[in-house]
């Protein structure tokens, strides 16, 4: 678990979550929108890894994804493969629609958010992202093979946090660099999105093959 916690942390921010981040920087009311963002990703991302971990619990007894037996070594073993064909598939359509590809709509919306706008939408990159989902899943049935207490998650909940609020602490240290640099960064990134759609693909396909 502690060897994967930072590309796991990494799949769960590249996309949507880093990019809203980026965007609320760029606002008239950065700091304040920023802190509303970073607190709604950690309370989603901290709650969403309980769920998991409680479910983990709940169905560890009654399917066979760990341990040493047989049944459980074929179905890990199919649920791997599966998984890396999907993310292929989702990696080579991305690449083929790269001409016409435009950034989500919902991120333009952004500039003009207020705090409480910002707080549910870091709720939402994490709890309603399929790929976070599958992330903080594997956390918890990660925990629940190794009998790990919730509290062995928090490496990777800190370092989700600290991974979102780089741009924050960027736009704090560096401020007047900041103020020039992030509209780009987030112009290049809107203008990419496929690029960055398979990037996360490449992360969690490693991840996966690696074996969890």
């Amino acid at each position: 678990m502690h060897q994967q916690v930072l590309p796991l942390a990494i799949t769960m921010v590249a996309g949507p979550q880093i990019m809203s981040a980026i965007v609320f920087v760029t606002t008239s009311r950065a700091v304040r929108v920023s802190i509303a963002f970073l607190m709604g990703v950690v309370l989603a991302t901290a709650a969403g890894v309980l769920i998991a971990r409680v479910l983990a619990a709940l169905l560890g007894s009654a399917v066979p994804v760990g341990g040493e037996s047989p049944e459980a070594s074929t179905l890990g073993k199919a649920i791997q493969i599966v998984l890396i064909a999907l993310l292929v598939l989702v990696a080579v359509r991305n690449y083929l629609g790269r001409k016409t590809a435009e950034p989500p709509k919902w991120l333009g919306t952004l500039l003009s958010a207020t705090p409480t706008t910002a707080f549910k939408t870091g709720l939402l990159v994490i709890l309603a992202m399929p790929s976070d989902v599958v992330v903080m899943l594997t956390v918890g049935m990660n925990l629940q093979h190794h009998g790990a207490g919730y509290g062995d998650a928090v490496p990777f909940i800190a370092a989700t946090t600290f991974l979102v609020a780089l741009p924050l602490l960027f736009y704090l240290i560096f401020h007047k660099r900041a103020i020039i640099a992030m509209p780009r960064v987030r112009d290049w990134m809107n203008a990419r999105s496929w690029l960055v759609n398979i990037i996360v693909c490449l992360i969690f396909i490693l991840l996966v093959a690696t074996g969890g």
